[in-house]
């Protein structure tokens, strides 16, 4: 099966509406990871197939859960899920932080060869990154333990913004969570291609 036949089919089977416009950036961008991948080692993951279901797949099953506004990308990597996100929700925007300055080249490339209007890319630690406005939305896909996400970046969230932590099976990490920050969701997911336990815990500072 071809990558763009396992997209089209991993979307629908998620429920999602996505452009065919948008679907070739999203195939556009694993082309440019695979290329990058030889020399940088981005990802773990070599096989075209499963890319699709632990890359795109896997980003997109929280699109249904998130909310229109600014984001942040904390430690984004190879720019998941952050560029995915970005090509399916052109009216949002999208901050894409990360300490590591081969991917976050990475990442500025890819949104510039996506054509992504929304998407600016900062390399920083995240306790150092200072950015002008706060954010609605602050996202992880593999960035910390929920406490260590909630507690370095609190200082970055608006004041009815919230966290969304892209996890496996978080139930031991939430009960070490602040006192002052509050579960609204424990959403478990189902990723097509994808044998894993994943889940979306979505947080607000009380």
């Amino acid at each position: 099966m071809s990558q763009a036949t396992e997209l089209s089919r991993g979307i629908t089977q998620l429920g999602l509406d996505i452009t065919p416009e948008a679907q070739q950036k999203l195939l556009a961008y694993l082309a440019l990871l695979q290329k990058w991948n030889k020399v940088y080692n981005l990802t773990a993951i070599r096989d075209p197939q499963q890319m699709v279901s632990h890359h795109l797949l896997d980003s997109l099953a929280v699109l249904p859960h998130l909310w229109s506004g600014r984001w942040l990308d904390v430690g984004c990597g190879a720019g998941l899920p952050g560029l995915v996100l970005a090509a399916v929700r052109p009216e949002w925007s999208f901050a894409m932080l990360d300490s590591n300055s081969k991917k976050t080249s990475f990442v500025q490339q890819a949104a510039i060869e996506m054509g992504l209007q929304n998407v600016s890319v900062h390399c920083a630690r995240v306790e150092d990154f200072a950015p002008l406005q706060p954010f609605d939305g602050i996202i992880s896909r593999a960035f910390a333990e929920a406490v260590d996400f909630v507690t370095l970046t609190r200082h970055l969230l608006a004041n009815d913004g919230r966290w969304a932590a892209m996890k496996g099976a978080p139930a031991q990490e939430l009960k070490r969570l602040p006192s002052d920050v509050a579960v609204l969701a424990n959403l478990p997911l189902r990723v097509p291609g994808l044998d894993a336990a994943r889940s979306l815990v979505i947080l607000k500072a009380e």
